[in-house]
């Protein structure tokens, strides 16, 4: 018993705190591994300048996710969801079948198709909040907490959050401590070991 307590204090009680350090969590940012060459991210990730699109870290692996963008400036910009296929350096996303985006103009946008189109007089200006709900079928837009009842959906595979601007836009990235509160049953975006 007396060499049990010798290594249990050995161990732990003289060396160090006695606490396993655990892995802190990454953070839900945009991700500047996947972002055009002519992109500029300040603000710790969570702001987006210059000319082209970014991915966030974090793929939409949960069923049901929400994150929004502040409209800081306006200009020609994008927001929505896309694989890590899509060409970031080309703008306005949504041409091809790797995005499906909310545009500056209100059309939301996938395969060179316009999907659906937010209604006229709730076009997003500068101030703005855009929410994103995206549950693996269907992409749903929030202007300043209020439902737009403008889905789209067509993407496949796995997607990230992105977001892409040009012609001076500014765009802040919202993806925990919310502007709005997520609609019911959405959450943050989590990395794949906080699911489990």
């Amino acid at each position: 018993m007396a060499a049990m307590f010798t290594c249990c204090v050995g161990c732990c009680g003289d060396g160090g705190s006695g606490h396993i350090p655990l892995k802190e969590m990454p953070t839900v940012q945009l991700d500047t591994h996947h972002m055009g060459t002519d992109v500029v991210i300040v603000k710790s990730g969570r702001r987006i300048c210059g000319t082209g699109g970014c991915l966030a870290n974090a793929p939409l692996h949960q069923n049901k996710s929400y994150f929004e963008f502040k409209i800081q400036s306006t200009g020609v910009w994008g927001i929505g969801v896309a694989t890590q296929k899509v060409n970031l350096n080309q703008v306005p996303l949504g041409r091809d079948t790797n995005s499906l985006v909310l545009r500056h103009d209100g059309s939301v946008y996938h395969n060179n198709e316009e999907k659906n189109r937010l209604p006229a007089n709730n076009l997003p200006q500068e101030g703005d909040i855009v929410g994103v709900t995206y549950d693996h079928v269907e992409l749903n837009l929030y202007l300043n907490g209020k439902d737009m009842h403008c889905p789209a959906s067509g993407i496949r595979g796995t997607v990230y959050p992105v977001v892409y601007v040009d012609d001076s836009a500014i765009l802040d990235c919202q993806f925990s401590d919310f502007y709005h509160t997520p609609p019911p049953g959405f959450e943050k975006i989590l990395f794949e070991q906080q699911i489990f």
